[in-house]
Formats: structure tokens, sequence, C-alpha cells
């Protein structure tokens, strides 16, 4: 036994900094959050103190700023934070799970099945508020289990090659819709399109506060077993991981990144990028709890760079994501990365 102490102790130590390092990069990354909070809130055209900001929240009403934190600022921040903690658990759950880096809702038309649901809600239904964010769900859903069943067992250029098949035909059914629709409905849909936090009442981000509470806690019990599952499917099988398990994770996955969509819109490629931001900062190890705090920083900062970067022009925040993704997506391409398994 003497001889063997410091061959465990040194076993303990390699499992110990790991989880040194996952805890230092979601310190640093909550850091980074609430410095890109705060810029949003307080910065910008018009700068707001934080002894003023305090004082509105506390009840004061200070003429000009209580409506511009209340109204403007501050709902999109909030919403920055919620919905692009959504995306990035999203995406990491499907990267992780499918084992592949281009298997984001974005890619695979999950997020497309949730625009073209939700396009045709405005043009079609006339619908707003839940009604519009409920059906929005309903078709990431659909769109999920058409890619899952035309896919089948595989895993690797078959499903990205299927979501994306599956991507351009709902992308041709959301231009038809377009050619019905009249000049306010068409201009709505194409915002929320796009992706935007602007003009997002409070009472949809509770709506979306509330879904991540309910749905958070089973994300976290269900990825406890995240490293076997991204072992493979026999594997994860042979280690106790049901294949029922995975499925119900990635419904989870689809659940939330509804919910983002029907919020803020499908805001491009935070879910792709997100996850492998995460792994590299943690070492090539995945960690959803880095990937959301990713997504939420992208978001709020993109949102911020949106509203200022150019004078007199408040773009929506998917556009800066949508800059920001693209050429990362043409590098993952090039690379050859698209997945650890056969297909």
């Amino acid at each position: 036994m003497a001889t063997a102490a410091p061959a465990i102790e040194a076993v303990r130590q390699a499992r110990r900094r790991p989880a040194r390092r996952r805890r230092r990069v979601v310190c640093s990354l909550s850091v980074f959050l609430v410095g890109a909070f705060a810029a949003r809130v307080l910065l910008g055209d018009f700068t707001i103190t934080v002894a003023d900001f305090v004082r509105i929240l506390a009840g004061a009403d200070i003429p000009g700023a209580t409506f511009i934190l209340m109204e403007d600022k501050l709902p999109r921040a909030v919403l920055g934070v919620l919905a692009g903690a959504a995306f990035g658990l999203a995406g990491t759950i499907f990267q992780t799970t499918l084992r592949n880096p281009l298997a984001s809702p974005d890619v695979i038309g999950v997020s497309l099945g949730a625009s073209a649901a939700a396009v045709w809600g405005i043009i079609v239904l006339g619908l707003t508020g839940p009604a519009l964010s409920a059906l929005a769900v309903a078709g990431a859903l659909i769109a999920a289990l058409v890619v899952r069943v035309v896919a089948g067992p595989h895993r690797g250029y078959r499903l990205v090659l299927v979501g994306v098949t599956v991507a351009a035909g709902l992308t041709s059914v959301i231009q038809y819709l377009f050619t019905r629709a009249d000049v306010y409905d068409a201009q709505l849909a194409l915002r929320w399109l796009t992706g935007s936090l602007n003009g997002v009442p409070w009472s949809t981000i509770r709506v979306l506060a509330m879904l991540l509470v309910l749905l958070l806690p089973l994300v976290i019990q269900l990825a406890r077993a995240q490293r076997a599952i991204e072992l493979g499917p026999d594997l994860a099988s042979g280690l106790g991981v049901p294949q029922a398990r995975t499925d119900l994770l990635l419904i989870l996955a689809v659940v939330l990144t509804a919910a983002g969509v029907a919020a803020a819109g499908p805001i491009a490629f935070v879910a792709l990028l997100s996850g492998p931001i995460a792994r590299a900062l943690n070492a090539g190890r995945a960690s959803l709890p880095a990937a959301a705090l990713v997504g939420a920083v992208i978001v709020v900062a993109s949102d911020y760079v949106a509203a200022y970067s150019v004078p007199d022009v408040n773009l929506p925040v998917g556009v800066v994501t949508g800059a920001l993704g693209a050429p990362f997506l043409i590098w993952l391409l090039v690379r050859g990365r698209t997945g650890r398994s056969a297909p």
C-alpha cells in the first residue's frame, strides 16, 4: 500500500485538475457576462449610472432614464442572456450527443423548423404572442423528428446532409409564404427571421425564463452521463446509458432551441459557436455551463455591437452573429471536422 500511495495521489490530482480548470472557466465567463450585461444596460447613446440603475430597479421614476432602461436596454440584455444560454446549451447537446461539431440546430434545420412555423403563423393565421411561440416549438419538434427519421441510426455526414436538405426545403416554404404576405406582415416576419432582441415584451421574456427554470434541472440530470454519451451509442449502452436517455436529452435540446427562437428569432450560429468555444477554453472537454455562458456572452455582446457599431442604425443581433459564425462554419468544413464517427 505504501508503494501504491504516490500512484493513487497522482490519479487524484489528475482528476482534480479538469475540475479546477472547469471552475476557472465558468468563473471567468461569468465575469465576462456581467461585464457585457453592464455595458449593454449602462452604456450606449444614453448612459445610465450605476446609482440610477439601482434606484430605477428599486422603483424610482427618473424621467427619460426609467423608460429607456425598463423598456429598451434591460429587456434586451435579459433576453440576450436567456436566449444565448438556451442556444448555447442546445447546440452543445446536439454536438456532443451526435458526436458532430456541425450538428447544431442552425445547420440541421431545427431552428428553421421553428422559423417556418412562426412565419406561417404570422402570415397565414395572423398569430401573435403565446400562440405564435407554441407554434414555433411545434415546428422545431416536427423538423427534428423528420431529420431523425430520415437519417435513421446514422450520425456522421448523413445526418448533417439530411438536416441541410430539410433546412433548404423549409427555406423554400418561407420564401413562398413571403409571396403571399402584405407589406406589414412581411416586415414583421423578416425582422423575426433575422433574430432580434428589439421590442420583445416582458411577458415573452418571463415565459422563456420559466421554460429555462423548468428544463434546466432535467438537462442537468440527463447530462450527467454526457461523457459516456460522447463515446457513441454502443459504448454508452454498454456503460449503462440507455438510448432513450440520449433521445430525451435531444428532445430537451430541441425544446430549448424552439423556446429561444420563439422569443428572439433564430439568432444565427450562436448554437454552432458556443460549444466549440467552451470546449477550447476547457482543454477539449465539453461543459454545458460554460457553453451556456458563452452563448449568453455572444448574444449580449453582439447586440451591443449591432446597436452602436453603425451610427443611427440599429442592426438586428442576428446580423452580427451571422458575420461571426459563417467564417467558423467554413473553417470547420475546410478542416474536415464533421464528426468523430463514421457516417
